[in-house]
């Protein structure tokens, strides 16, 4: 049995609105164990972006346990939250967040820089990255002479480049055309088998049916956790 990378406990989260107490998580419990490949799935307003945020270290609950990679979240300061973010969790967006003056090769070097590897190291790194993702003739080019699909696949690179314990991906074919999506669900199908933990936050049940689970969340609760009888390639 694989052990556990994530272990949500009966997490809740409370939002003011006025007079009115929203709850966005409302008794959530689940856990992702290493090396899985899930998608967390549901409308607007489901409570996916708030459990993404909360994965990704960038909110906490207001009631319940969220332990990730033996971490408890709630349990670290600001400080210890930025390294354990920057050493643990490699984030894609939908946006693809690439700086526009940096070249693919520095954007995949930003998270070894904040993370204090050395240039030498870093840039071998970042390399073998970009070769890896299929951008090895790509690497001095800035974002702006990339296409869509060459962009997330400079992000995808950058996201690993930490070796983080989890890859956490909002909606990372949303800006993208369905063949270009198809091939980076492919890349991460590939990145899947290759040990990468790798949780898609998406309302696409296209995206969602490509991952080996789906976990499907409506008012705050989860409604449905599946595992998925095939996969896209």
């Amino acid at each position: 049995m694989m052990a556990t990378l994530i272990e949500a406990n009966n997490l809740v989260k409370l939002y003011q609105m006025g007079d009115e107490t929203v709850h966005a998580l409302d008794g959530v419990s689940f856990s992702v164990p290493r090396g899985d490949y899930c998608a967390i799935v549901g409308p607007s307003g489901s409570g996916k972006s708030t459990m993404m945020n909360i994965l990704g270290g960038l909110d906490t609950p207001t009631s319940g346990r969220i332990v990730i990679d033996g971490a408890d979240i709630a349990e670290l300061s600001d400080e210890q939250l930025a390294g354990f973010r920057n050493k643990t969790i490699g984030f894609i967006f939908q946006s693809f967040n690439l700086l526009p003056r940096l070249s693919a090769l520095e954007n995949v070097e930003l998270p070894m820089i904040y993370g204090g590897v050395l240039p030498k190291e870093r840039r071998e790194r970042a390399a073998e990255l970009l070769h890896r993702v299929g951008l090895g003739e790509r690497m001095g080019h800035r974002p702006t002479q990339l296409s869509g699909g060459q962009q997330q696949r400079v992000a995808i690179a950058r996201a690993l480049a930490g070796r983080p314990a989890l890859v956490l991906a909002d909606e990372p074919t949303g800006a993208l055309d369905s063949n270009t999506g198809k091939e980076i669900l492919a890349l991460f199908s590939q990145l899947n088998s290759e040990g990468a933990t790798i949780v898609i936050v998406t309302h696409d049940h296209e995206v969602a049916a490509a991952t080996r689970r789906t976990i499907e969340m409506r008012d705050g609760h989860i409604v449905s956790d599946r595992q998925n009888g095939s996969r896209a390639a």
